[in-house]
């Protein structure tokens, strides 16, 4: 199964994204603007992933 394979990578990307975000936001004086672009890429991927499952149903 490609797709299933691919969600899972996606997810993996995913929950690294949301480590990276957790990262910066506790330092000190966190980058307003990779914050933001590591939450438009995760959200990418989040909407990509649920494209990709409604295909299997």
């Amino acid at each position: 199964m490609a797709v299933e394979a691919r969600i899972r990578e996606l997810g993996s990307r995913h929950s690294a994204l949301e480590d990276a975000i957790q990262d910066e936001m506790r330092r000190p004086a966190a980058d307003d603007v990779r914050l933001r672009e590591l939450k438009r890429q995760k959200l990418k991927l989040k909407e990509e992933i649920e494209g990709l499952r409604s295909k299997l149903h």
